[in-house]
């Protein structure tokens, strides 16, 4: 009698990637496994696996890095299950969280997949994954007009010099940045100084405004719907709406406001023992750049939307970050609403 097989054996790989290398650890439902280091190269992998693991069912995973996703789709298109894990969610047992080597790392990761414990997250399309690249470099570029600000007038401060009131604020107008390369010193060098840091200035000024334009233009053709329904909520500017489809995605696929909430951070971290159940305040495993976007558009919500102005002003007198965060929450449930029901937003009418 001829026994036929009814289901595959199945191939379990953790990988731990690098950019020189990547430590493997492969494990079947009948053996540990074995662990060993090989050129960060999918392709060589697959060759391993046709050579040792034919008709195996293969399942991989690796964690989410600086190594982004090209490994990730190189496996699916082998016809692998593939995931990219965060790694907080990798659990390490007792001494485990001790001891920490690239073999051991490739060991739980395999352990975990094999036990069906891990979770992969959301791995963007290219379309969004090359659109979050172009937002990201926004935001660095940001932090470095930011700094170079800062240089600035740490140095006019450093010798004396008194900015004008009318020019003491965050906008640097024309007039002021002509009122800074008018300055003089003692010594040629000092102005030479100031001199590079403004053209430092007027450079990361220019790619930042260019950078902001492409980025609207982007989302103005290619994700026109969701780009005009999230700009119909005051608040909610260009640049908001285009952090908001970059980094967040297709809305439509959380489940709910909570389900979004915790991802994005506006969730209360809640701790409850024996009957006793308090907050801990705001969760730290989220998002933090698109927190801080929601948190900064609140401010923007409650000058230009008059629902939003009586909300924050039903809780004055209490703690104003408390506040703004209700208000962010109240502003990411319009986004949840506006995307879903793909009904522009009507000031005064959804509260």
């Amino acid at each position: 009698m001829k026994t036929r097989i009814t289901a595959l054996p199945k191939l379990f790989i953790g990988i731990d990637i690098h950019k020189r290398s990547w430590k493997i650890h492969c494990s079947t439902d009948l053996f540990a496994g074995k662990s060993f280091t090989m050129p960060p190269d999918p392709e060589k992998l697959r060759e391993y696996v046709q050579k040792h693991f034919p008709d195996h069912q293969v399942f991989t995973a690796y964690e989410a890095g600086c190594c982004g996703f090209s490994a990730h789709r190189s496996f699916l298109s082998y016809g692998w299950i593939s995931l990219v894990v965060n790694p907080a969610d990798i659990q390490r047992k007792g001494k485990e969280r001790y001891t920490k080597t690239d073999r051991i790392d490739a060991q739980l990761i395999s352990r975990e997949l094999k036990d069906g414990r891990l979770q992969s997250i959301i791995v963007p399309d290219i379309e969004r994954e090359e659109l979050r690249s172009l937002f990201r470099r926004r935001n660095d570029l940001v932090k470095d007009l930011r700094r170079i600000k800062s240089l600035i007038k740490m140095q006019l401060l450093y010798y004396g010099v008194k900015v004008p009131p009318e020019f003491d604020n965050d906008h640097w107008s024309h007039e002021f940045r002509h009122w800074v390369d008018s300055q003089e010193f003692v010594y040629g060098t000092a102005r030479e100084c100031l001199a590079s840091k403004m053209r430092d200035f007027r450079f990361t000024d220019k790619e930042l405004r260019d950078v902001s334009s492409k980025l609207r233009a982007y989302c103005r053709k290619h994700f026109k719907q969701d780009f005009y329904l999230l700009r119909s909520i005051p608040g909610i500017g260009g640049i908001v709406a285009v952090g908001i489809i970059a980094e967040l995605g297709d809305l439509r696929r959380f489940r709910s406001l909570k389900h979004l909430a915790g991802y994005v951070g506006l969730a209360p971290s809640i701790y409850e023992s024996g009957g006793n159940s308090k907050s801990r305040g705001m969760n730290p495993r989220c998002h933090r750049l698109m927190r801080s976007y929601f948190v900064e558009a609140a401010w923007q919500a409650i000058r230009t939307d008059p629902v939003m102005q009586a909300y924050y002003r039903q809780h004055i007198g209490k703690d104003v970050k408390k506040i703004i965060v209700k208000v962010a929450h109240k502003l990411l449930s319009r986004t949840l609403a506006v995307i879903k029901t793909k009904t522009p937003y009507e000031i005064g009418v959804i509260a």
